[in-house]
């Protein structure tokens, strides 16, 4: 099924046309070390809140691949008032959330400090820069007109 339209079209191909940056971008997303189960809803949350296509899909994929649930990403986009996530899952979403929408509120000292107190300096980090990664894809997703095939 193709559903290419003119408003979901590919405008440039930034592997192709940028290809040094572009692949800069793919080592600097593939060298932050976080748990891969963790770093596919924190890309799954982050989309949802952007509104990317192209990126839900891959990480849905993904995550499926992974092993998750179904019900869990049926749950994500509510996570707040879903029992599925545990305390970690609930920091790292918070913080997804605040760092997406950083120009609504910033980051506030107690939801950061919230995180810290589940995840150690090294792994908050690397939380803070898949966060920032996947916030850039989606932005390059969406304004290059990135597309998925439908099944």
């Amino acid at each position: 099924m193709d559903v290419t339209t003119a408003a979901h079209r590919v405008r440039v191909s930034l592997a192709e046309e940028a290809r040094t940056a572009y692949r800069a971008m793919a080592a600097f997303d593939r060298s932050i070390e976080l748990d891969p189960a963790l770093r596919e809803l924190v890309k799954i949350r982050a989309s949802q809140l952007n509104g990317c296509a192209y990126c839900i899909d891959m990480h849905t994929r993904a995550a499926r691949k992974a092993g998750e649930s179904e019900q869990r990403l049926y749950a994500l986009a509510a996570w707040r008032e879903s029992p599925l996530f545990t305390p970690r899952e609930r920091a790292a979403l918070e913080l997804t959330d605040a760092i997406t929408e950083i120009g609504e509120r910033g980051v506030p000292d107690d939801l950061y400090e919230s995180a810290a107190a589940e995840f150690p300096p090294h792994e908050l980090a690397n939380l803070i820069l898949a966060i920032t990664a996947i916030n850039a894809w989606n932005r390059i997703a969406i304004s290059s007109g990135m597309i998925f095939k439908a099944e």
